[in-house]
């Protein structure tokens, strides 16, 4: 098995890195623009492995797309990072035009791989590659609500001084403000976290969320790397182990939820076809509203990129 990540920047790099960490994927190739960038990680990262014992090797290349043919999954991560102060949308522009050209590269030596979105914006950028690529929307999604429903768990696990590892639950939505947290379909140990953890905390919790982003940005200057980098590659593994795994996801929708011709991040199974199975969960009447708010937000930025012209 072999996979690529393209961008081998802070997101980039951990994903590589925690892809070997798993030790059953046989090359990890790590790809960017920067001169030596990629050979220095995948350098790095390879002389981990006696210690961390584990047999993936990993590669680095500079530009170099030919070394990523016959990739069985490619991960992107290309792009610029959002700053303090910068909105999502002003990344539209230059992102988009990375992620095409980036997208075309990866199809022409890997015509049968599936691709994980992971730059910014999300929503939208998943869509250029879709547009891109010009296969089926099953191998085409994006990494959103794994990085989402972790923050919102972690959140959770701190408040409730529980192990993060006893909480599960659905987020839905865009990636950003507009989210769609779902506490209904959140539990700790089966127990729903309703019973576990009053409204006015959980409120709290689901806002922090929705700003889970802009939290580190603030923090750090520029955007989070480890959780985003450790998500993209648990989808990964979900994928090339054909584990049949439920989690959010953007996907391409084709009237589930009542919305069309647009991606938006909803629970999907995810296996060795990519994307086997949109999962339609019986929303109330108020989840209904707000999922439907956050896709008509998303689908004014995928209007934007259309408009665009770019993606001619």
């Amino acid at each position: 098995m072999k996979v690529s990540v393209i961008g081998a920047g802070n997101v980039g790099a951990t994903c590589v890195d925690a892809l070997a960490r798993k030790d059953f994927i046989k090359e990890v190739v790590a790809l960017d623009i920067k001169e030596n960038y990629a050979e220095g990680k995948a350098l790095d990262i390879w002389e981990t492995a006696p210690v961390e014992y584990y047999s993936t090797k990993t590669i680095g290349v500079t530009n170099d797309y030919a070394k990523t043919a016959n990739s069985d999954v490619v991960v992107i991560t290309s792009g610029l990072p959002r700053k303090p102060g910068m909105s999502r949308d002003d990344l539209i522009s230059t992102n988009a035009g990375i992620v095409k050209s980036v997208t075309e590269q990866v199809i022409k030596y890997s015509p049968d791989t599936i691709i994980v979105v992971v730059s910014n914006p999300l929503d939208v950028m998943t869509y250029a590659a879709y547009l891109t690529a010009k296969i089926d929307s099953s191998r085409v999604f994006g990494m959103a609500g794994i990085l989402d429903t972790a923050r919102y768990r972690a959140f959770l696990a701190e408040a409730l001084n529980v192990s993060p590892k006893d909480i599960q639950a659905v987020l839905m939505g865009g990636h950003g403000d507009t989210m769609v947290p779902l506490p209904r379909y959140t539990t700790v140990s089966g127990i729903p976290v309703t019973e576990l953890i009053d409204d006015e905390a959980l409120n709290k919790i689901v806002e922090r969320t929705k700003k889970g982003g802009g939290e580190i940005v603030n923090l750090l200057g520029t955007s989070a790397w480890y959780a985003p980098g450790a998500a993209a590659a648990q989808m990964v593994e979900a994928i090339l182990k054909d584990e049949q795994r439920i989690f959010p996801c953007c996907a391409w929708l084709d009237g589930q939820y009542g919305l069309k011709d647009m991606y938006l991040g909803v629970p999907v199974k995810l296996g060795k076809n990519g994307i086997e199975e949109i999962i339609e969960l019986d929303l109330n009447e108020d989840e209904k509203a707000l999922l439907h708010d956050s896709a008509k937000s998303v689908k004014e930025v995928l209007n934007v990129l259309d408009n665009m012209n770019i993606m001619d």
